[in-house]
């Protein structure tokens, strides 16, 4: 699912590449995503604004989100989170910002209020989630 926004009021729909859709592989040791995915409603990688610290134009996408906490959210759930840091890459030399999040509503919200927390309470799952997206590409057989 993709926030559409070439459409009028960016409506939520399913996602399609050169006519199919996108299919994520079981990348090993995970089993799909290894957070909750998704964007911030109302704002955008602005691809005309060089960032000072990547040196790279944003991705003309909404900001995507990785919500860390242990709810398992439906497809296309709109859920208020706690930002607790944000993760900058390249992705084919654009800058794509992932916002590291918690659900609010979740069960480990109260435990939760940066990203220390994550270290402290996650050992290793910030180097995970930064090793996953250096490799999800790979059985498609692109690079990041």
């Amino acid at each position: 699912m993709v926030i559409a926004t070439k459409y009028a009021l960016s409506p939520i729909k399913q996602d399609v590449k050169k006519g199919k859709f996108p299919y994520l592989a079981n990348l090993f040791p995970y089993k799909g995503c290894i957070w909750n995915y998704g964007a911030i409603p109302q704002t955008w990688e602005d691809p005309g604004h060089s960032d000072k610290h990547t040196g790279c134009c944003g991705d003309n996408n909404p900001i995507d989100v990785c919500e860390t906490g242990s709810k398992v959210c439906t497809r296309a759930e709109i859920i208020r989170v706690n930002i607790l840091g944000l993760l900058v890459m390249i992705d084919k030399g654009e800058t794509d910002r992932k916002v590291i999040a918690i659900n609010v509503d979740g069960p480990d919200a109260a435990n939760y209020n940066d990203i220390n927390d994550v270290k402290w309470l996650k050992p290793s799952y910030l180097v995970a989630t930064v090793d996953w997206f250096r490799r999800y590409k790979f059985p498609d057989g692109k690079q990041i």
